[in-house]
């Protein structure tokens, strides 16, 4: 009795052992994580490379020991580097383009534009919405005079800013066109809308590399499609505008 009572002793004392050391992995990648936190902080002031190896191989060798498996972490040394530098150029990308939302505000009040033209920054994407219903005639594809008349409007902004670009994205409501109508579904409309809207910015002095169309007809409703004033505002144009890298 007392020797299984030992065995069964030992036994559970092996289990505990396994288990207590699995926070280890966990504890190792936390640490890695915060590493390469600390690290990006320091390197926004100043990013000199010997600075960064010392200060990355101090870190390291005081974490060894008892927490030896940082060492081989998954994250190394030039993966932290490469983290780094995507994480300041995103936020480099992200300041550029809150000084181009801060023009966009500007444009919004301009004659021709103003109360027609809402805009929103999200994560550096700058979307510029416009009614469907200023721009086209109800069921048609082809722009209306008013909606040339505001692409006119917004087509010197995209100009100036040639390090833009212009993703343009037709919306419609739920609701499917008459048997009476010549395209199939909304997302033929949708779809001719926004290539329209392409063709008239490349008419006006736009270049091609910078723009794409896409036709989404009745996904992401702004509203729900459960009155004529929600599913009227649901019927837009978004020119969705992303700052060029270099290189690509």
């Amino acid at each position: 009795m007392s020797h299984d009572y030992e065995d069964d002793l030992l036994l559970d004392f092996s289990e505990d052992e396994e288990e207590s050391s699995e926070w280890l992995t966990t504890f190792a990648d936390l640490s890695m994580l915060l590493l390469v936190f600390f690290v990006l902080l320091y390197s926004m002031s100043t990013l000199d490379n010997e600075k960064f190896s010392k200060t990355f191989s101090s870190v390291t060798q005081a974490l060894q020991g008892k927490m030896s498996k940082i060492s081989t972490s998954r994250i190394s040394r030039e993966e932290a580097g490469v983290l780094i530098d995507q994480a300041l150029m995103r936020r480099q990308i992200i300041e550029s383009q809150r000084k181009v939302f801060a023009e966009v505000k500007t444009l919004q009040t301009r004659k021709g534009v103003e109360g027609l033209v809402s805009a929103n920054f999200e994560d550096g994407v700058i979307t510029l919405r416009v009614p469907g219903d200023v721009m086209f005639e109800s069921g048609q594809v082809e722009l209306s005079p008013r909606g040339v008349a505001l692409v006119n409007d917004l087509k010197d902004f995209f100009i100036k800013h040639k390090d833009q670009n212009i993703k343009i994205i037709g919306y419609t409501d739920n609701v499917r066109p008459s048997g009476r109508s010549r395209f199939k579904d909304n997302w033929e409309i949708s779809a001719m809308r926004a290539v329209n809207v392409l063709r008239e910015l490349l008419h006006m002095g736009l270049e091609s590399t910078r723009l794409t169309a896409t036709g989404l007809a009745y996904l992401n409703p702004l509203f729900p499609n459960t009155s004529q004033e929600y599913r009227a505002k649901n019927r837009r144009v978004e020119f969705v505008l992303e700052k060029r890298v270099s290189g690509k």
